[in-house]
């Protein structure tokens, strides 16, 4: 009986992984899945050997106040590796963990498949060195991603964006209004405040404060509330500010993107959703100070937002750190929805970047490498 070992550190990698997982499944169910995973993923037999919660960390100060449990973590996967070690390694994004166990795996001689490889254009060309060195094959689902892996001999197969297949809407917009009793004849103004109890409390109050700016302008302000954060730091934050107009969405937040007439999103998966589904946005992120210091020295892309990456244009304002204001949020809210020409443009090209993205199924392609690895029937 075949073993996978799964590391997918975030939500997001969550989901991706268990799309694939339920398409391995399907074929063959006899597959043991172990690892780093998520609720999504333990839907389809999955064994979490940690708690994952634990690793919901981003940037370098927030990754140093964790580094005994990930020291922990790596000493554990090593053990297992040596002990009983898997048919295969699958790496899910979250490149800080992956990059040191797809080493380690290769020192046991596993097989690593690498899903939804980290962003080395952004970084230092060491990434691409890693990725040549201790990876079997790499899955990539951005199609500009294909020509810097190509340079350095990579096996690699573009497998489209997972969420091509993942994003669905199951309401209709009158019916989601009437759900959450949203007035139809106002502009809808979504906020994605992030899906960490850090970014909550960063990102969260500028928020609502930007919303208090604008309550003279008759919005209907819908707010994203994530299942994955405190609900108390949430709520605590919200009480704050007795803003009129407010409604927290707790489940539907494909229909908020969808919907909105604008949507203002903490730099992420968010915001590359937001702009599949067409919807005009702005972006907004703060992160630690130290970790934005120390990333600057080493980033090398002038954008941060993903939709703004591919185009390769300034399409969605981004704000970051001091820039990251409820004044400045308020501002950039106005010039794009109060200018028809410019709104209407913002269109234009996500639809562009919707065929970019295509429609192919990543998680059908992304098994079919993994039954290739695993010398499985598909």
């Amino acid at each position: 009986m075949k073993k996978i070992f799964w590391i997918a550190g975030e939500k997001s990698g969550d989901l991706h992984a268990s799309y694939v997982m339920e398409q391995l499944n399907n074929s063959h169910p006899e597959l043991l899945h172990l690892g780093i995973g998520g609720p999504r993923m333990e839907k389809f037999a999955f064994k979490p050997l940690f708690p994952f919660e634990r690793f919901s960390v981003m940037g370098f100060a927030e990754v140093i106040k964790h580094l005994y449990f990930f020291l922990q973590v790596e000493k554990r996967i090593k053990t297992l590796f040596r002990k009983d070690p898997p048919a295969l390694v699958v790496l899910v994004d979250y490149p800080g963990l992956n990059l040191r166990i797809a080493r380690i795996a290769k020192k046991f001689h596993l097989p690593v498949l690498y899903y939804i490889c980290p962003q080395f254009w952004a970084w230092k060309k060491k990434r691409l060195l890693d990725l040549a060195t201790f990876t079997d094959h790499v899955a990539y689902i951005l199609p500009f991603e294909g020509k810097f892996l190509k340079e350095y001999n990579i096996n690699s197969t573009y497998v489209g964006h997972p969420i091509a297949e993942e994003i669905t809407i199951a309401l209709s917009k009158k019916e989601f209004a009437e759900k959450y009793d949203l007035d139809l004849n106002k502009k809808w103004l979504g906020f994605l405040p992030g899906s960490r109890d850090n970014e909550i409390k960063k990102m969260l109050p500028v928020y609502l404060d930007a919303m208090s700016k604008l309550a003279d302008q008759n919005f209907q302000f819908l707010l994203s509330c994530s299942d994955s954060v405190s609900r108390t730091i949430f709520h605590n934050q919200v009480q704050k500010f007795p803003i009129k107009n407010l409604k927290i969405i707790y489940q539907d937040n494909y229909c908020l993107m969808k919907f909105s007439d604008l949507v203002i999103a903490t730099s992420g998966t968010a915001t590359l959703e937001t702009a599949y589904l067409g919807t005009p946005f702005i972006i907004a992120y703060k992160a630690h100070q130290i970790s934005f210091e120390l990333g600057k020295r080493f980033i090398r892309i002038k954008r941060i937002g993903l939709p703004n990456i591919i185009l390769d244009k300034d399409l969605a304002p981004e704000l970051i750190q001091k820039y990251a204001t409820a004044e400045n949020i308020a501002l950039q809210i106005k010039k794009i929805l109060f200018d028809p020409n410019r709104y209407q443009d913002f269109k234009k090209n996500l639809e562009q970047l919707h065929d970019l993205l295509g429609k192919n199924s990543a998680a059908r392609k992304t098994a079919e490498i993994i039954f290739d690895l695993l010398k499985c029937e598909k």
